[in-house]
């Protein structure tokens, strides 16, 4: 199963998930059994009534299972018993699993970009946000997915290549963080929210691949 920026998997792995400190930069995916970056993974807990529970900001208490944020892997696991096994038990897996997952990260994207403008770390618009990309401001670009391909393409101008540009909300999402009925062009300036907002993109395109 391709992955984006795969690593070559682990070949001490065996077919059980054995126990493994939750420590360093790097998780083993449940499924592929191959070891990636924890930003480009997705990290579940089984609750106390063996539901299956998304942890994305990785902070729930429990033993950890990590997967690949990639759709076909997380429908892998929900259909193929991987969750059990890696619990060592009978779990209850949501069956909307993926499209909850999609859900959640869409919100939490947009919840960071309110963060971002709230702190001014953040403007829409086709004027302001050039203003910020022409003066080095920008530390990841945001544009709607719905938005013209010709009109995102000179906004950037002929930058695409040295820039990281995400587009996982829509016009209509990123107009509702910033007050605005649609919004396509948000630069957020380099730091901890534009990174944030640069992970969780990337988690969400590949869930949504």
């Amino acid at each position: 199963m391709a992955l984006p920026n795969q690593a070559e998997p682990d070949e001490t792995a065996t077919d059980g998930f054995e126990d493994e400190p939750e420590t360093g930069p790097l998780r083993r995916c449940a499924v592929t059994r191959v070891r990636l970056p924890k930003e480009q993974m997705i990290r579940f807990v089984v609750g106390p009534d063996r539901t299956v529970v998304p942890d994305l900001a990785a902070k729930l208490p429990g033993r950890g299972i990590w997967l690949s944020a990639v759709g076909d892997v997380i429908e892998t696991a929900r259909t193929r018993g991987a969750f059990a096994k890696a619990a060592r038990g009978q779990v209850s897996v949501p069956p909307d699993l993926l499209s909850g997952l999609q859900v959640a990260l869409a919100r939490r994207i947009g919840d960071t970009l309110g963060l971002a403008r709230r702190a001014g770390q953040a403007v829409a618009g086709f004027v302001k946000a050039r203003e910020w990309l022409d003066a080095g401001r920008a530390g990841v670009v945001v544009q709607a997915s719905d938005g013209s391909v010709d009109e995102r393409a000179r906004f950037l101008g002929g930058r695409a290549a040295v820039l990281t540009v995400v587009t996982p909300l829509d016009g209509a999402r990123l107009g509702a963080v910033f007050g605005r009925e649609h919004v396509v062009h948000v630069v957020v300036a380099p730091g901890r929210l534009a990174d944030s907002v640069r992970v969780e993109a990337g988690r969400l395109a590949g869930l949504t691949a």
